[in-house]
């Protein structure tokens, strides 16, 4: 159950993320609601704390078993790149081009968490 809120919470964050990333394009005023701000950083950190959780749950840890090391390292630059794609961009087609770099980042960690492979393979 733990490992499909897990998933969920995973859905819930990416599915948030790219609806900011079309307001953002659209230069929608929603985007500035207290809910649009607030909602992701509700998401993530239950989706971090069932991370965790989990990797508790089954003896795996970063930095010592190489997929969540990769999953870690990824998360990391995720949340990088997208904050340059939502907000720290200078212009609309750097923050289009990193929203899209962090979606391709987010696609990757889902990969490693698939394979439990940091080589997808």
């Amino acid at each position: 159950m733990l490992k499909n809120i897990h998933i969920l919470l995973a859905v819930l964050s990416i599915s948030g993320f790219i609806a900011r990333g079309i307001l953002m394009l659209r230069d929608s005023p929603l985007l500035s609601a207290r809910w649009v701000r607030v909602a992701p950083h509700i998401i993530d950190t239950l989706l971090l704390a069932a991370g965790i959780w989990l990797a508790v749950r089954i003896s795996q840890y970063p930095f010592i078993d190489g997929w969540l090391t990769a999953k870690v390292l990824g998360i990391v630059a995720y949340i990088v790149v997208g904050a340059i794609g939502l907000r720290y961009g200078r212009t609309k087609r750097i923050r289009a081009v990193a929203w899209i770099g962090a979606i391709l980042i987010f696609l990757y960690i889902i990969g490693v968490a698939v394979t439990r492979s940091p080589t997808l393979g």
